[in-house]
């Protein structure tokens, strides 16, 4: 609007202030106005849409040191567009560094940490839309939460994916690292060559550079159509991230215009294309964890059978890390994710009529990418020769997971596995047994009490896994647990075994020695022991004590509901505080 502003006027709505004029209009809103003055508005800026930009911004982390130019770019675009910025800050933790440590069990939490803390800033400050940048694996479920809560205007920006180090020949990840350790330990390599893995390992800004948990969920966000083509596989030190993020500014100040808003977006169909995109390109399993939750919150229909009856449908055409040989950056260059999608919509496996927030359909953004890939790459296999037929994230059930579990199963030479259990409380017993030898081929790990309430904060389990892969056990030991799998892991593994151990799972019941199965084929994980047996054990298996009782963890642990529902804290919250 150009009209001049007077004290005290006000507007009818706008499509533009619909939410903002609240505290900008009105004789009794002169305190408010004097308040934004102080932060850079003047009269003609009261009546315009005003834009949150929720930072990620830290040096916690290379996921996110880049953040800030990035939210710098978007301030400036912002009011190109003729709107009005206010930046404001959120948290991140970084999983590479708090991985195997009591840290990580503050990762997952930190999902719904930056979730409420983005819905308090823009609801509290009454804002017509945001823009939300992040980088860590957490940034972006966490942000998402708050978008299809909230329902306003909102576009996701990914800070960008790191550049891959190279050592020797090969292509270098914070993954490369901590299987390093596992060779090390297993004599396999020398201190030297140790330590020329982790100088090289993370080269500069940007999050981890295979298909792990960040890349994939940035990807799947694109797909969903969230966030704007190609954006996310761009690296974070590249110029066309800036480029992409001023011009997503622009897309979102357009979106408050015309009032496209997530739920129109976030929709069953667009949640069933960003799970086909996630299968396509060998993508985390922490991706089902998040979309569950991020479903609900969107009040979409959504449960672990979608992502198996997916998965049977849609083959692995990407070769990325961590059990194959690219990294995202190579994914670009071979044309992102768009290629991607077009492959599956040509082939029916993607809904080509949802919306996107450029106010374009899925269909009209792919309009112009080629049916194939280049013959003159590697990255993207082209469809008659896809790397898996079927996808790799598959759900398992069976007495040790009555609710479900997921395993990531390519790369994985044996699918089926019977052997003795291994059974640790905790993630560090079972990393000082795997570093001290004492873990034989065909054994199972059991690692558990570190589900979403009893670790609390469903820790994943890098640093086991990775140590595996390093001694040369990948192929010929499994492990499942109620905890989580960094989306650098691969190999015959299991996760968010629910119910968890905490809440006297059937995972709180095996014992040293027992006979476990994993068959992958048949979706089956089996504890092999009588029903009168696991019945003796319930009944005298006895709840422990909580592990804290203050602080966010203690919240997060009286919340949290299973991980076969997305570990959510606002699960029938009324009933919750009735019961207790």
């Amino acid at each position: 609007m150009s009209e001049k502003y007077t004290p005290g006027y006000s507007s009818n709505a706008t499509k533009e202030n619909l939410r903002s004029q609240v505290v900008t209009q009105g004789v009794q809103r002169s305190p408010n106005r004097a308040m934004l003055r102080a932060v850079g508005f003047t009269d003609e800026d009261f009546n315009k849409a005003i834009v949150g930009i929720a930072n990620g911004y830290s040096t916690i982390t290379p996921c996110n040191m880049g953040i800030n130019q990035l939210a710098q770019r978007a301030e400036i675009a912002v009011k190109n567009a003729g709107a009005m910025p206010q930046v404001f800050g959120t948290i991140t933790i970084s999983d590479g560094i708090s991985m195997g440590t009591e840290g990580m069990k503050y990762s997952l939490v930190s999902r719904e940490v930056i979730a409420d803390s983005i819905e308090t800033a823009c609801t509290g400050q009454s804002m017509d839309g945001v823009l939300a940048i992040g980088g860590c694996d957490k940034n972006m479920p966490g942000a998402m939460l708050a978008i299809a809560r909230m329902n306003i205007p909102a576009i996701f920006v990914y800070g960008g994916t790191i550049k891959p180090g190279h050592y020797n020949g090969r292509d270098l990840t914070v993954v490369s690292s901590f299987e390093a350790v596992g060779q090390y330990s297993a004599g396999k390599i020398d201190s030297k060559e140790l330590l020329e893995v982790e100088s090289r390992a993370c080269p500069g800004a940007g999050s981890c550079g295979g298909m792990f948990t960040a890349n994939t969920m940035s990807s799947a966000f694109e797909a969903m159509g969230m966030s704007l083509p190609y954006s996310s596989t761009m690296a974070a030190e590249d110029a066309e991230k800036a480029d992409s993020t001023e011009k997503s500014a622009f897309v979102l100040v357009e979106a408050i215009r015309k009032q496209i808003l997530p739920r129109q977006i976030i929709t069953r169909k667009s949640i069933e294309n960003a799970i086909s995109v996630i299968m396509a390109v060998g993508g985390s399993t922490n991706a089902v964890l998040h979309f569950l939750a991020i479903a609900r919150a969107a009040d979409v229909e959504l449960t672990l059978d979608d992502f198996e009856t997916i998965r049977a449908r849609v083959p692995v055409l990407c070769d990325l890390k961590p059990s194959g040989k690219y990294v995202a950056t190579d994914l670009h260059k071979a044309g992102g994710i768009p290629q991607v999608m077009k492959m599956l919509l040509v082939h029916d496996l993607i809904h080509g009529d949802i919306l996107t927030i450029s106010g374009q359909t899925v269909a009209e953004v792919l309009a112009d990418v080629p049916a194939e890939p280049s013959a003159h790459q590697d990255v993207i296999r082209p469809w008659n020769n896809p790397m898996y037929a079927q996808g790799h994230l598959a759900i398992l059930r069976g007495n040790l997971a009555t609710e479900g579990a997921v395993a990531k199963i390519t790369g994985v030479k044996k699918p089926v596995i019977t052997g003795p259990a291994r059974v640790f409380e905790s993630e560090e017993a079972s990393l000082d047994a795997i570093l001290s030898g004492k873990i034989q081929a065909g054994d199972i790990l059991v690692i558990r009490y570190e589900g979403p309430k009893g670790g609390p904060g469903m820790r994943e389990m890098l640093a086991p896994t990775s140590a595996i892969i390093g001694a040369g056990l990948g192929d010929a030991v499994g492990l499942i647990t109620d905890g989580r799998f960094s989306g650098g892991t691969y190999g015959m593994v299991v996760g968010h075994v629910a119910p968890e151990a905490a809440v006297g799972g059937a995972i709180a019941l095996v014992e040293e020695g027992d006979s476990i199965t994993i068959n992958a084929p048949a979706r089956l994980l089996q504890l092999n022991i009588s029903e009168s047996e696991l019945a003796r054990r319930r009944a005298n298996w006895q709840p422990p004590s909580p592990r804290y009782t203050k602080g966010v963890l203690a919240k997060y642990a009286f919340l949290v509901s299973s991980s076969s529902i997305g570990a959510v804290t606002d699960l029938d919250l009324f009933n919750n505080f009735v019961s207790h």
